[in-house]
Formats: C-alpha cells, sequence, structure tokens
C-alpha cells in the first residue's frame, strides 16, 4: 500500500496510508474502533476506489481493479458478516468455495470428460485437506447449523482459502471467541502460513491473539498509520497506549 487515502464527503476515513504485506509474514493491523482498519481492507481488496495512492501485489499496481479480480489474483478476504452457508455440511461449504477453480462451459457440465472428472476429485481432495488443517476433521460431515461459534470462524477461514489465495486478509476472524478458543484458532493461523497461504493480514480487536500470532504490527488511528514494528515494540510504544486509553478521551 502507498500513499492510500479515501475520503467520503468531507471525512478522511483514511489517510497517507503506506505499508507492506511481505511473503511468508503475518501483519496485524489493529486500532480503535472508526481508525479507519475496515475502509483500508475495502481499498486493497477493490471495494472502494481509493481517492488517492496505489495498491501494488507482485511489483504489479493493482488499483481500482474490482473485487473478483482481486481474488482471481490471489488477494481474498473474509467479512465481519459471516458468508456460511448453513444448510451445507462443513465439507460441502469449503467444496463450494472452489467455484473458481471449478468453472467450465455447459458442454462440459453435460458432458464431463476426464478433465472435468480430474478437477473435481483435486477439489475435494483440496477441501479435505483444508478441513483437516483448520481443525475440523471431526465436524466435516456435520451440517454448519449445528457447529459452534468458534467452528463457524474456524470454517470462514476454511472458505476463504477454498479460493487459493497468495495473501488471506482477514477481517475480526475472533469475533465472538472465548480466550481459550481464541488460543488454538491462533495456533491453527499460523500453521496456514507457508502451507496453505503465503502471508495473512490481520485486522482483529483482540490484542492477545495478534500479538501472539502477528510478525509485524501496523496501528491505525483517526485514518493514519500511528505506529509500525514489531509486537513487543509496538505494545510499549507510548502513543499506542494513549490511542487506545487516552485518558478515557477516545
Amino acid at each position: 500500500m502507498r500513499g492510500l487515502s479515501k475520503s467520503f464527503g468531507g471525512i478522511h476515513a483514511v489517510k497517507d496510508i503506506s505499508f507492506d504485506v511481505n511473503p511468508g509474514e503475518i501483519v496485524g493491523l489493529i486500532g480503535p474502533n472508526g481508525a479507519g482498519k475496515t475502509t483500508c481492507f475495502n481499498l486493497i481488496t477493490g471495494f472502494y476506489t481509493p481517492s488517492a495512492g496505489q495498491v501494488q501485489f507482485r511489483g504489479n499496481d493493482v488499483t481500482g481493479k474490482a473485487p473478483y479480480e482481486m481474488a482471481r489474483l490471489g488477494i481474498v478476504r473474509s467479512f465481519q458478516k459471516t458468508n456460511i452457508l448453513k444448510s451445507l455440511t462443513v465439507f460441502e461449504n469449503v467444496v463450494t468455495g472452489h467455484y473458481m477453480q471449478a468453472r467450465q462451459s455447459l458442454w462440459r457440465t453435460f458432458f464431463p470428460g476426464r478433465r472435468v472428472r480430474d478437477t473435481e476429485r483435486e477439489i475435494r481432495d483440496s477441501a479435505e485437506r483444508i478441513v483437516h488443517t483448520m481443525g475440523l476433521a471431526q465436524r466435516i460431515d456435520v451440517p454448519a447449523y449445528m457447529l459452534s461459534c468458534g467452528e463457524l470462524r474456524l470454517l470462514e477461514v476454511a472458505l476463504a482459502l477454498s479460493a487459493k489465495p497468495q495473501i488471506l486478509m482477514l477481517d475480526e476472524p475472533a469475533a465472538g471467541l472465548n480466550s481459550e478458543e481464541a488460543k488454538t484458532f491462533g495456533e491453527i493461523l499460523k500453521k496456514l502460513r507457508g502451507r496453505l497461504v503465503q502471508s495473512i493480514l490481520l485486522v482483529e480487536h483482540n490484542m492477545g491473539l495478534v500479538m501472539s500470532v502477528s510478525d509485524r504490527v501496523v496501528v491505525m488511528h483517526f485514518g493514519q498509520k500511528l505506529v509500525e514494528g514489531a509486537p513487543a515494540q509496538v505494545q510499549s510504544d507510548p502513543r499506542v497506549i494513549e490511542a487506545y486509553l487516552g485518558g478515557g478521551k477516545h
């Protein structure tokens, strides 16, 4: 991200944000409510067009591309609101998430040849691998509506992984989890890096989770980057403490 800005009328939701997510990294993007974190996500993934600045991916300018184009490039995100198909099983949800990989002509739909059958087998193998990696193997044939809150959060990540991302962007994935569920979730996130995804960009209010999984943390405040650094460095920075506590002002 280079100098990303977004204004809505006279309000600067994001102003001159710049940071990198490198291959093999988990980066936490944090800040108080209203800091502009989700707006930043929407700019990166094409849901908003920046007022200024650039989004670069693998050395190419991808600023303003449509969300589906970003997904095809390998930039895939989750949302705060669940997109799980509650009537389908865990396995069926993850298979459905492979839709970009499974697209085919109408002719091949009615007269599937070897290539179609091979693709279907690859999708099922991939879905099973994702389900196991996310720790949902024991729930693979369970309808999604029967899952706990923690299991649903894991399934949401599994669904995003089925789109074969290079960088996975998670928007408050631990919302509603208790401390034990959040700890398990964090351990699984660390296992994903280098196995099912190259890099992860994480927006999350659970500071214990962010600090335990992130290689680097970017702090936003009032739409701007306040500080960036290693978790321990960020936690002890007086500017971050002021932004979050602020004597009750924020």
